[in-house]
């Protein structure tokens, strides 16, 4: 689009901006509860963007069932067959490492929603995120718990197998360091696995103060519910992982007394949460968890930029996008630093009557 059409795109009776975005999720295998809020999210806020008629969006969504290789085939067919001007997604951390760089190199931003781990806009200048990564949540979940509870020794147990619990572990191992914490054990694990016993006995033997865990949600709950079975009874701080109300699901009253830190909290007493939250329910019959949330604000941050930017042109999208500040969205006030990482503050969380509330 040359200058003369980019400027009648921008003027305010001008022709709306046309653009196809992809979108990379875990439609499914698993993992397909992220994946699925992930969708909802963005297909709500496509919605309410194309009715206000500014921006006009083609949403091309592919399924990456959580793995690295189907992430990257979906990263060139977007690029490459369907020439969308960005890309929002991938689900998972690993995933990222493997389509970033591939986004990156044919110069098309790509935003994570949900990816936390250590390194990730660090890819390239077109790698974004407005996911909160766990080296900022995870010091305020542990701070408080540790606080509250007068913690001394914690055991770490964590997923040695995938990106972004490992991540966590690495944050909460430097948290507890800091903090002048005993770590009595490490235990590992790895995705799938159904039977914790070995790695709960050997925990509860050494009589902790606290266990920090970094888990999907599916190892997570099961983790609680094996732990709390055993009368492990101590309190169990969980990494980004456990932010999804399926961890209560699986875990049921095991999952009482979890303690998170996240960016996103549905009951908040804010008019633009509780709007976003009836539409959500309305929409899809069941309230929106952190993912949701998250992925709501990326298209709203993609699609703001995208009015910024005048036009479909992806470089000037990624001008636009790294110039974001103080976004006012459903999950807080959000910016980009100079690395396009994230700028928020978290709120504490802990399980309590089988849902989430604010951690006092």
């Amino acid at each position: 689009m040359g200058a003369e059409k980019a400027k009648k795109a921008a003027a305010p009776k001008g022709e709306p901006i046309k653009a196809k975005i992809g979108v990379i999720s875990i439609i499914t295998g698993q993992g397909a509860a992220y994946g699925e809020a992930i969708t909802n999210g963005i297909k709500l806020a496509r919605d309410e963007v194309n009715a206000k008629g500014e921006v006009l969006i083609d949403l091309k969504v592919e399924d990456s069932s959580g793995k690295q290789e189907q992430a990257l085939a979906a990263v060139q067919k977007l690029i490459n067959s369907e020439k969308v001007v960005a890309i929002i997604g991938p689900t998972l951390s690993n995933e990222m490492f493997a389509a970033g760089p591939e986004a990156n190199a044919s110069g098309v931003p790509i935003m994570g929603t949900s990816t936390t781990a250590k390194g990730i806009p660090q890819i390239g200048k077109f790698v974004f995120r407005n996911s909160m990564p766990e080296s900022q949540a995870i010091p305020a979940s542990v701070g408080q718990a540790v606080k509250k509870y007068n913690i001394k020794k914690v055991a770490l147990l964590y997923g040695n197998d995938d990106a972004f619990t490992k991540s966590g572990f690495d944050t909460m191992k430097e948290v507890a360091e800091k903090l002048k914490l005993n770590i009595v054990t490490i235990q590992e694990f790895q995705k799938g696995q159904a039977d914790y016993k070995a790695q709960l006995t050997k925990i509860a033997s050494l009589a902790p103060d606290a266990v920090f865990c970094s888990a999907l949600y599916n190892e997570g709950g099961v983790i609680l519910a094996q732990a709390r079975k055993m009368g492990l009874k101590v309190p169990f701080v969980g990494g980004n992982g456990f932010n999804s109300p399926k961890v209560i699901e699986i875990a049921k009253e095991a999952a009482e007394g979890l303690i998170v830190a996240t960016p996103w909290f549905g009951e908040k007493n804010d008019p633009k949460v509780k709007a976003f939250v009836a539409k959500f329910e309305k929409a899809y019959g069941k309230k929106p968890d952190q993912f949701a949330a998250q992925a709501y604000d990326a298209y709203y941050i993609m699609t703001n930029a995208l009015k910024a930017a005048g036009a479909a042109d992806r470089t000037k999208l990624r001008d636009a996008l790294a110039a974001t500040k103080n976004f006012q969205g459903v999950v807080g006030s959000f910016s980009f630093d100079a690395e396009r990482d994230v700028v928020m503050t978290p709120s504490v969380l802990i399980v309590k009557g089988g849902k989430f509330a604010i951690f006092n």
